[in-house]
């Protein structure tokens, strides 16, 4: 199956009150595991991509020709979508667009509302001729991403009138309003605005994005998508699953050297981590 954009499977998943999870590719790992995971769960799947990311697996062209030949090795028949995380830039985002990705997230939430307007503006009008959906953000999503680190309270909670503003005038496929959720490991409990979070979505009719999907309680993932989230980022989950797996089998066999043995149980933790994700948000058997 060739690769898709976000938009139908999202839509459909907002429609039909579950989520569809975007777990994060850092290597040719992830991307097994994933893939594996999205068809014995028969799950539709996006592939995120951060801008770091990318450069590691040398560059975007590469990492769509890896998650296809892997598509074409394994025989996926599910939706999947490549998708750019935190696209920084109109440039990186018509980057991804040329090399292939199927959906580009343009992150201008750091500037003021007019000029995130115009630049998500530009990236729509871009992307929506190649066929590629467009997540944008407002607000700022706490924790690190990449280079990026924000620690300012207050704008983790995107303005509702702000929100119908932005997404009236730009015409994107999929919204992330900042909620209070933040990218890594909580300090403390998880705080999403979920008064903010519905009165967002009776202002906005597309589907809703939450960054940072680890380590929020499934009670707060279930309410969550009662409220019109379609879209569920993970990634440190993953990281972390991976890293304990990794320090068990060099701890049990700290001579071993040959890098299939002890990443190899990590791509299986991985695995098994986006299973479990899968069957929390609801999108198992819904490809």
């Amino acid at each position: 199956m060739p690769l898709v954009s976000m938009k139908e499977m999202l839509e459909t998943a907002k429609e039909q009150r579950y989520g569809v999870g975007q777990f994060n590719l850092n290597n040719l790992e992830y991307a097994q595991a994933i893939l594996q995971a999205a068809e014995e769960e028969k799950s539709p799947v996006i592939l995120g991509v951060s801008e770091g990311a990318a450069r590691y697996m040398g560059g975007f062209n590469v990492v769509v020709s890896m998650v296809k030949a892997l598509m074409d090795a394994y025989g996926t028949t599910v939706p999947v979508a490549i998708h750019l995380d935190h696209g920084s830039s109109f440039e990186s985002c018509a980057k991804a667009i040329h090399a292939g990705f199927t959906s580009v997230m343009i992150d201008a939430s750091h500037d003021p509302l007019d000029e995130n307007i115009a630049v998500t503006k530009k990236v729509v009008e871009l992307a929506h001729l190649h066929g590629v959906s467009v997540e944008a953000e407002l607000g700022r999503v706490g924790g690190q991403e990449d280079d990026l680190i924000v620690d300012d309270a207050e704008a983790a909670y995107a303005i509702p009138s702000e929100c119908k503003q932005l997404v009236d005038e730009t015409d994107v496929d999929v919204f992330a309003p900042a909620l209070g959720s933040v990218h890594g490991p909580y300090k403390g409990e998880p705080n999403l605005g979920f008064d903010r979070m519905e009165e967002i979505m009776g202002l906005v009719d597309k589907p809703l994005v939450l960054h940072g999907g680890t380590g929020i309680p499934t009670h707060d993932i279930k309410k969550a998508i009662s409220f019109g989230t379609a879209k569920i980022n993970v990634n440190t989950e993953n990281q972390i699953a991976q890293g304990k797996k990794v320090r068990e089998v060099l701890a049990e066999k700290p001579d071993l050297y040959d890098p299939r043995k002890y990443l190899g149980p990590g791509r299986d933790a991985i695995k098994e981590t986006v299973i479990g994700k899968m069957r929390e948000f609801g999108s198992s058997n819904k490809a």
